[in-house]
């Protein structure tokens, strides 16, 4: 019989976030892991005490010394592998993981002249109130000093790429088919400056938070201590840790804010996807080259002449899938039954692999960027068999010379639909086209010295544009 996986130690992972890719979605494991979340609760629940105390919110108690302060914060800080097992031993007995927390505080306080005071710890306090307060801090930091940063490299290895290629003349393809050229630092920038602005656009979302009680009301508040401004002692607290203070909830805080940040991150990923898909598709037309140090050992397993561009096509699956986790949290997080139901509570256990999965992508398109060399023979090879797309180019003189009243212009779109719908003009049929308009000189000698590679408009000089996207 077969060996169980499931009792192999050290146990075997179950998502190729934990397994296969652990090391690029690593760095998310100090903000959206289970541990995390208990890190934070800790955090939230300390510094609720230190606020309490510290600002006299309840009467006859009395503020606290620098080296108590010190020992509470030391608690989240030195929250480690022991306290992880500790805490997990806790909650086997209290089957509540923010009680758990509370008595994980308590225990620390034993013995300590804290001890007398121990009842402060998650005083007028329900679960929601830490929790809410503990995700914002965790998918604060997971999307500031891990996804952010990742997704702005990404940004910059594009504006990169679009300098150093922004006179590479390159055939466009409209609706798959030749169309008038670019160059292709233009259409690396045009993604630079997609993904820029969300990167802009993401820092800009607020992260809110509340601490007001079993139904939003803060009434054991104001019942244990009615002298007190509880709304004002709430919103400080909420400010003191970083966050914008929501000041009417019911239960729970109502995650408008998560579903905003999610929407923004899941459009990002869907550009993203879409650079996955237009690189993949200059890669099959030869305009880019893949050097197979940089893409993996093996580029086909029987077709030794491969390389394949594996690194795009992991960007797209993986962009998938979280767009699609974080479409299902934005749409889960903004509904709760009346004052509270527990969906959200599962949902937001979800948010690190969303996450997950958006590092991965973004970690396998810059290296797949990274192994690309552009091949500009490629692409003058295929602007040079395209002598048809300057079709625009003349039909357009042609009607502004119409317009303007020189005889001889009639019909000029028709005139070239026949010469080069559904044909190949190559360069002399073009110009013998060209020298039997009757054009002025001016206009066609303007038209002769054009070719396919020449005929880039403002391409280059539109990547400059980079620059005052950023103002």
């Amino acid at each position: 019989m077969a060996h169980s996986f499931a009792d192999i130690t050290p146990p075997i992972a179950l998502t190729p976030l934990d397994g296969r890719y652990r090391a690029q979605a690593a760095p998310l494991v100090d903000h959206l892991s289970e541990a995390a979340l208990n890190r934070c609760r800790l955090v939230v629940e300390t510094e609720w005490m230190i606020h309490l105390l510290d600002g006299g919110v309840i009467p006859g108690l009395r503020t606290l010394t620098d080296e108590e302060r010190a020992l509470l914060r030391a608690i989240p800080e030195d929250f480690g592998a022991e306290g992880i097992a500790e805490h997990a031993e806790i909650e086997r007995e209290t089957v509540h993981d923010v009680k758990a927390i509370e008595y994980y505080i308590k225990r620390r306080l034993a013995g300590t002249s804290l001890e007398p005071l121990s009842e402060v710890v998650h005083i007028y306090c329900t679960s929601e109130d830490v929790n809410n307060l503990s995700y914002a801090l965790m998918i604060r930091g997971a999307v500031h000093d891990v996804w952010l940063p990742a997704f702005q490299a990404l940004v910059d290895d594009l504006e990169a790429l679009a300098r150093d290629t922004a006179e590479v003349p390159m055939l466009s393809r409209t609706h798959g088919q030749p169309a008038t050229p670019t160059t292709l630092g233009k259409e690396i920038a045009v993604f630079a400056h997609r993904l820029g602005r969300q990167a802009r656009r993401i820092p800009a979302n607020q992260t809110l938070g509340k601490i007001n009680g079993a139904t939003g009301t803060y009434a054991a508040h104001a019942v244990a201590v009615p002298t007190a401004d509880w709304e004002e002692v709430a919103r400080t607290f909420v400010e003191h840790l970083g966050l914008t203070w929501n000041p009417l909830t019911t239960q729970i805080e109502s995650h408008d804010w998560q579903a905003e940040v999610y929407a923004d991150v899941a459009r990002a990923g869907r550009i993203m996807h879409n650079l996955a898909t237009d690189v993949w598709t200059y890669i099959s037309l030869g305009y880019f080259r893949q050097r197979l140090s940089a893409q993996g050992g093996t580029g086909s397993s029987t077709m030794p002449h491969k390389v394949n561009p594996i690194r795009f096509e992991n960007a797209e699956a993986n962009l998938e899938i979280s767009g699609a986790l974080l479409d299902v949290l934005a749409q889960t997080l903004v509904t709760t039954r009346l004052q509270r139901d527990l969906t959200d509570s599962s949902s937001q256990r979800n948010v690190g692999m969303a996450f997950g999965h958006s590092l991965l992508a973004i970690s396998n398109l810059r290296k797949g960027l990274a192994g690309l060399d552009v091949d500009p023979d490629a692409m003058a090879a295929d602007l040079e068999a395209n002598w048809e797309v300057l079709g625009e180019a003349v039909q357009s003189v042609m009607r502004t010379l119409g317009v303007q009243g020189v005889p001889g212009l009639d019909n000029p779109y028709e005139r070239l639909k026949d010469l080069t719908r559904g044909q190949r003009v190559d360069g002399a049929g073009m110009r013998a086209f060209i020298e039997g308009l009757g054009l002025p000189e001016a206009e066609r000698d303007r038209l002769l010295a054009l070719s396919p590679a020449t005929y880039t408009g403002y391409a280059a000089r539109l990547v400059e544009r980079l620059e005052d996207g950023k103002a």
